[in-house]
């Protein structure tokens, strides 16, 4: 309810089907947003809409088909986006599953999780300078204290834990945030990046790894502390359309909850770790990212592929 009205805006959130990403995009509709639902799995973004149609009636919103994992799939969309794009939320994301690759050869968390976004923002980056006031919220998560980035297994091939490698993921996507942010501030950008996380949110995220290698015990065991502990889904997306929509949000700010370290409560400014603010590791990071993607980036024109 304290949501500025969104008239006139345009956003595109990945994942919108289910968990944070349905909730964000039906507020940003439900607020006056034109919404584009980029997602993966058609079936379940039509049903999904349907829903949100019946929750938020009058809403404006549209499907178009994106797979983070597959960077032919990134550029086919980017492609047909909108001229302009107010408000780029790269929400969707894997969590934990046994060991797969995306199209492209990538560690599947770190392909969806990071790369993949990196590649949508880049590529998207000409109609978001098109906005007045744009703005990039990419999904953090408090897992990124424990991460790292193995510059000498970038992919996993070597040894793969699936926990170890979504804590670097999220490390990656957080790092991503705040470089975005300073080299939007050194090109005279207007661009505002911001990183937003859930805290413990009751949303499928926590199962969808499992049921990739059929990990059904992983699934009832992680459910019960979340049934009873976590704050629900629609809760764990506020600081997700805080960072999206608040005035006077500063350039690389960081949200998440506010009570029990982080883990639930209203939104509030948070602070990531120090290895998400190293500036030399993440310029190295944003650099390797654009050679693995083609993607690279060039505020005031297109991104060059």
């Amino acid at each position: 309810m304290d949501i500025l009205r969104q008239d006139g805006r345009v956003a595109v959130v990945t994942g919108a089907n289910s968990g944070l990403g349905y909730h964000v995009a039906q507020e940003l509709g439900r607020a006056g947003a034109h919404v584009v639902l980029a997602c993966r799995d058609a079936r379940r973004a039509q049903e999904a809409l349907d829903r949100m149609l019946t929750e938020a009636p009058g809403a404006d919103l549209e499907l178009r088909s994106l797979d983070l994992a597959n960077l032919a799939s990134v550029r086919a969309f980017a492609a047909e986006a909108p001229e302009r794009i107010d408000l780029l939320i790269n929400n969707a994301g894997v969590m934990a599953p046994p060991f797969r690759t995306t199209a492209d050869g990538f560690e599947l968390q770190f392909g969806t999780n990071y790369l993949g976004h990196f590649a949508l923002t880049g590529l998207l980056l000409e109609q978001l300078e098109a906005a007045d006031a744009p703005r990039v919220v990419t999904a953090g998560s408090n897992m990124h204290k424990l991460g790292k980035i193995p510059w000498d297994d970038l992919q996993s091939e070597q040894r793969y834990r699936r926990w170890s490698a979504y804590s670097n993921s999220k490390l990656a996507t957080l790092m991503f945030a705040f470089e975005l942010q300073r080299r939007a501030t050194a090109a005279g950008s207007k661009l505002l990046s911001a990183a937003a996380h859930p805290g413990w949110a009751a949303t499928d995220l926590y199962v969808k790894g499992a049921r990739v290698g059929g990990a059904t015990l992983q699934e009832k065991v992680m459910s019960i502390p979340t049934r009873y502990l976590a704050q629900s889904s629609a809760d764990g997306a506020l600081p997700t359309l805080y960072a999206a929509t608040a005035a006077g949000l500063p350039p690389g700010a960081y949200v998440g909850p506010s009570k029990r370290m982080e883990t639930v409560g209203p939104p509030t400014l948070v602070q990531g770790n120090a290895r998400s603010r190293d500036e030399a590791q993440a310029r190295r990071l944003w650099e390797l990212s654009e050679r693995l993607t083609d993607v690279r980036y060039d505020f005031g024109t297109a991104a060059v592929t």
